[in-house]
């Protein structure tokens, strides 16, 4: 007595919107959510650490906090989430899909030091995605901290401080003494009055992906944004073309809360693998449906991945028969130990890319370096880069028998620099450096 209706695979996706959109409720305001970004020794980090002890809830259970990759803080006037993300994967991977992830970018400059080139590309960064910007003035308490020569570097790129007639606030502080610190938060605060952010705060719950890994004892965990409704234990959902059943939410202090609103950050435990950073999810009726999406989703990513690999394998023909053997090829597998590292590694090596030489990913994945990862560097000559990871039993032993080029690494810039290195080998130039062991203390 059944009668079967083929459904279009665009049918099942607009259902499942459609039904997330209509369970909403009202909008009322919701909490900024705030990106900070800046040079690497600019003391971006000591800024995220000095907030996290003095306003995240103190006591975390069960050491659950390595990396949940966002927090959010309770300050006097008001909740501010921050996201603690590799630099490009909070804009470049969510921009592609339309989600508007981050409110407010917080760039942190060193008073002594001044406007350097990842301080520049931060900027580009922000007025490309049409994003409000904060300049935070870091080591104020330094001898030779120079605001003033700060903001004037600033002109030249178009980034105008409010005391110059401009529509940047500039906050002066010290990560190191916490001086200032308080002023940043509250200039976030006015800042996101200014932008009127809204959201349903009940119904069910739709959000980002924001960093995912596949945990030994947990199995996929991701650490998702919720932009709409209220996220609970026991949902079913869908996340990229991963479902499953909420078994567990986590918060940044290892708590687990029985939900999470809009701009609340949690780690949600129970997915059918691991999503990519960037990924939407939307809470759905059952766990059929949750599947069926799913799957349609993974369905059309396959095929467009094979339409794409079909035209890239054409086009590395091409390429060869146009220039000969002119241009080399560097091979490199890549594994890291959360998903918005894998895509900031990904980002940042193929861009060093030239005529001379071409940066070539024949796989990457979060978790650790498996056999079969070894077996393909194996196969294809490449590097393997082992970021916050390391090889298991298996894997090591056909590194060691058969000479396989194995580096770990545990800072992204670090791993830069070594491309470069070997792609200058390659270009026959010699480098007298070598690592020959790295130690963690």
């Amino acid at each position: 007595g059944h009668n079967v209706v083929r459904a279009d695979s665009g049918d099942v996706e607009e259902h499942l919107i459609a039904h997330s959109e209509t369970d909403q409720g009202e909008l009322s305001t919701r909490p900024p959510v705030v990106t900070i970004m800046g040079h690497v020794d600019h003391g971006k980090t000591s800024l995220l650490d000095y907030i996290r002890r003095t306003k995240v809830a103190n006591g975390e259970a069960g050491g659950i906090t390595q990396h949940i990759g966002a927090y959010h803080v309770q300050t006097d006037k008001g909740v501010v989430s921050f996201l603690d993300t590799p630099g490009h994967a909070a804009f470049s991977q969510m921009r592609a899909r339309g989600a508007k992830l981050t409110d407010i970018v917080v760039l942190v400059v060193a008073a002594d030091d001044g406007v350097m080139p990842q301080t520049i590309e931060a900027v580009k960064l922000a007025k490309a995605a049409n994003v409000p910007l904060i300049v935070a003035v870091n080591k104020m308490d330094k001898s030779d901290a120079d605001p003033g020569r700060v903001k004037n570097e600033f002109l030249a790129h178009d980034v105008v401080a409010e005391e110059f007639g401009g529509d940047t606030q500039f906050v002066e502080l010290s990560a190191k003494t916490g001086a200032g610190v308080d002023t940043l938060l509250d200039s976030i605060l006015l800042q996101a009055e200014v932008l009127e952010l809204k959201a349903a705060h009940s119904g069910r719950a739709s959000g980002v992906v924001i960093e995912s890994s596949l945990d030994k004892g947990r199995g996929p965990v991701a650490t998702v944004l919720v932009q709409q409704g209220q996220l609970k234990k026991g949902d079913y959902l869908v996340c990229g073309t991963q479902y499953g059943r909420v078994r567990a939410l986590f918060d940044e202090t290892g708590g687990q809360p029985a939900e999470a609103g809009p701009s609340i950050p949690v780690q949600v435990l129970g997915l059918s693998g691991v999503p990519d950073a960037g990924d939407d999810f939307v809470v759905v009726a059952d766990e059929r449906l949750a599947k069926d999406v799913a799957q349609q989703r993974d369905t059309k990513r396959r095929e467009s991945r094979l339409v794409q690999s079909a035209g890239s394998r054409m086009e590395d023909i091409m390429s060869q028969l146009g220039k000969g053997d002119g241009q080399l090829v560097l091979n490199l597998v890549i594994k890291a130990d959360v998903q918005g590292s894998v895509e900031a590694l990904k980002h940042s090596l193929v861009a060093l890319s030239n005529d001379m030489i071409r940066i070539n990913i024949i796989h990457s994945g979060v978790g650790g370096i498996t056999e079969s990862d070894a077996n393909s560097a194996l196969t294809s000559k490449a590097t393997m880069i082992g970021f916050n990871v390391r090889a298991d039993a298996a894997a090591r032993r056909i590194v060691e028998s058969n000479g396989v080029d194995l580096r770990y690494f545990s800072i992204i810039y670090d791993v830069i620099d070594q491309v470069k290195q070997v792609a200058s080998g390659l270009l026959g130039v010699e480098i007298r450096e070598e690592i020959i062991g790295i130690a963690e203390v």
